[in-house]
């Protein structure tokens, strides 16, 4: 009965006279894990658009079913996404619809600070998609 308390008491002083591990949140912030999977982005074509070519495989892969995706084809035969959109809140972070992308449009990048106040602000259009792209530098 005593041993516990004792092996409890250890531990409690042996924290107590470690350094702290505390970070200053806002100034500093941790490096994430290599295979951390954040909000999505779009990677940019040569012409600045987006790369995805609307051929669907990443919302037919999506277990949650979060993308929604309308596809339009131009007279040239090219088609592109007239109207891309993630629902983050129902979205698993998977990384499922990056690893289908046969063109490398989608990815998940390493932002993890995501918050808004209204839902509609977590469905992700094509537009938005665009502006979560790392900067480059």
């Amino acid at each position: 009965m005593i041993v516990p308390l004792l092996r409890g008491l250890r531990l409690t002083l042996k924290r107590f006279f470690s350094r702290p591990v505390t970070i200053q949140y806002p100034e500093q912030k941790r490096e994430v894990a290599p295979r951390w999977r954040g909000v999505h982005f779009f990677e940019r074509n040569e012409k600045g658009d987006t790369r995805c070519v609307a051929c669907g495989l990443c919302v037919a892969v999506c277990p949650s079913n979060c993308i929604h995706l309308v596809a339009v084809e131009l007279e040239s035969g090219e088609r592109y996404p007239e109207t891309y959109e993630i629902n983050v809140t129902r979205c698993i972070f998977c990384g499922f619809c990056a690893e289908a992308c046969p063109v490398n449009a989608i990815k998940l990048g390493k932002n993890y600070e995501f918050v808004d106040y209204r839902r509609e602000d977590f469905v992700l259009d094509k537009e938005r998609l665009l502006a979560n792209a790392p900067k480059e530098g």
